[in-house]
């Protein structure tokens, strides 16, 4: 069994082998998305049962997902944020085992695919602006749904420009193509990342810690 699992990523065509791999990303990162939802949920009923309940996740005053849960931005859509990933992050769970079958999506499929991981990507970057500029406390399970989100976006835009799903020119597809058989989108989802790490250490230091 194991090793049927190990030719299925092996497997001799880079094309092929490449595409598997980042199926599963898009489904590891979807189904992480799906348990950082999921959790969130419950937190806010705890919150709506009780608002004094402490959070295995509220650690500090810097890291707390209580004090996150209990602001207006935390229900940006007059419910919690937590239910839209409910609701969307099973979808690309769905779309990653499909394409880990094998399915061949229709090109149009994948290029709404490809808008609705950008606006997860634009929300959660708003989130976390929000997070650490106006809130000015951070959620381990929202950072971790940032973090995600951003590793998905990159898998679902390689695929998509490696299989001429976005509707793209010639010249530009070519330009793009280019990029990620060079591994510059790993190395900007990357960036992003540390950029993300250091805007956090920067502006709460030691506080993370206290």
């Amino acid at each position: 069994m194991f090793s049927k699992f190990i030719n299925y990523f092996t497997h001799r065509d880079q094309k092929m082998r490449s595409i598997r791999w980042m199926f599963l990303t898009i489904l590891i990162t979807s189904l992480l998305g799906v348990l950082a939802a999921f959790v969130l949920s419950i937190d806010a009923f705890e919150i709506l049962k009780n608002p004094n309940v402490q959070l295995s996740c509220s650690i500090n005053a810097v890291i707390n997902c209580a004090t996150v849960a209990k602001t207006s931005y935390s229900s940006l859509f007059g419910f919690p944020n937590s239910f839209l990933g409910m609701m969307v992050e099973p979808a690309f769970v769905v779309v990653a085992i499909a394409g880990l079958y094998g399915v061949k999506f229709p090109r149009q499929f994948m290029f709404f695919v490809q808008i609705a991981a950008l606006f997860a990507l634009i929300y959660a970057y708003y989130l976390f602006e929000i997070s650490v500029n106006v809130i000015q406390v951070l959620c381990p399970w929202c950072l971790l749904v940032d973090v995600a989100t951003i590793v998905m976006f990159a898998a679902i835009t390689r695929y998509n420009i490696i299989e001429d799903n976005l509707y793209l020119t010639k010249k530009i597809s070519a330009k793009a193509k280019s990029f990620v058989n060079r591994d510059f989108d790993k190395f900007a989802a990357a960036l992003l990342i540390v950029i993300g790490v250091a805007v956090i250490i920067v502006k709460f230091g030691s506080s993370l810690f206290a």
